[in-house]
């Protein structure tokens, strides 16, 4: 299942005064290659690391990384 994560990191790396990958690397304790394989979809995060990432954003971790479309329903109530 690698790669099934869509990752919004790069956009909001450019969105918050176009950070570097070494500087968002450095403020979550990763390598930029981490970052690099994140942004590539290469690499799902940790929910540790995700959280980490949406952190330095600002932002809920929903906004930096989702499921492509249709994923995520199984087993939740339609009815509501």
């Amino acid at each position: 299942m690698d790669g099934d994560i869509r990752s919004e990191v790069r956009r909001h790396r450019f969105l918050n005064g176009e950070m570097t990958q070494e500087e968002l690397a450095r403020r979550i304790g990763v390598t930029r290659q981490t970052i690099v394989a994140i942004e590539k979809g290469n690499y799902n995060p940790s929910v540790g690391l995700a959280l980490r990432i949406a952190r330095v954003f600002g932002v809920a971790v929903e906004e930096v990384f989702r499921l492509p479309d249709g994923e995520g329903d199984r087993g939740a109530d339609k009815s509501q």
